[in-house]
């Protein structure tokens, strides 16, 4: 019982709110007291230190009164709490392998794989027995390459262009029928005429 009157003991010696100033409310009306100012904050400091001493002081009885109340659960309380960690622990282990088995097969396809990853949902991957569905995650993968082919990996080698007649000398994509001659002979015309 005596632990009880502690822990009692500690709830009333809470720090209370600190009141405010009543030289706050007239500080606008009266000019600037250096000595005042410096009292005031020496004594604010002061306060503040008690405070903090007070402090280190409860929090030994704090730390000793939650032992008090971990002690009081009952043991199937704590079994509770212990299994639902390791279920928690076990179902992020499950999404990780399975997050890590659909990028391993995207990373065939995909040029990242951590979008399919992202894409896909992947709680549905695994079955009651905590196997792995990867025939599932290679259909979903094939359909979300199908709906997203800009997912994909490029082409091996270098990307070569495709011809385009209409680019070439005469600027404008109309290509003149002419023979070289012919066009060598238009331009010495034109020449000529312009110098006359």
């Amino acid at each position: 019982m005596p632990e009880e009157t502690q822990t009692e003991q500690v709830e009333e010696q809470q720090p209370q709110e600190p009141e405010t100033a009543p030289e706050a409310e007239g500080a606008e009306e009266e000019p600037f007291d250096r000595k005042r100012a410096e009292a005031a904050l020496k004594k604010k400091n002061s306060e503040a230190e008690n405070l903090r001493k007070r402090l280190k002081e409860l929090e030994p009885l704090a730390k000793r009164a939650k032992e008090l109340e971990d002690a009081q659960k009952s043991e199937s309380e704590r079994l509770t709490e212990q299994l639902t960690a390791a279920q928690e622990r076990a179902a992020k282990a499950v999404r990780t392998a399975v997050a890590s088995k659909v990028e391993a097969l995207a990373a065939r396809d995909f040029a990242d794989p951590e979008d399919a990853a992202g894409a896909l949902d992947l709680a549905g991957y695994v079955d009651d027995d905590g196997a792995i569905d990867t025939e599932a995650i290679q259909r979903d993968l094939a359909d979300l390459l199908k709906r997203k082919p800009h997912w994909g990996k490029a082409p091996d080698g270098p990307r070569r262009p495709a011809p385009d007649r209409t680019q070439g000398s005469s600027g404008n994509g109309n290509r003149t029928p002419n023979s070289p001659e012919q066009e060598f002979a238009g331009f010495m015309k034109r020449a000529l005429n312009q110098g006359r």
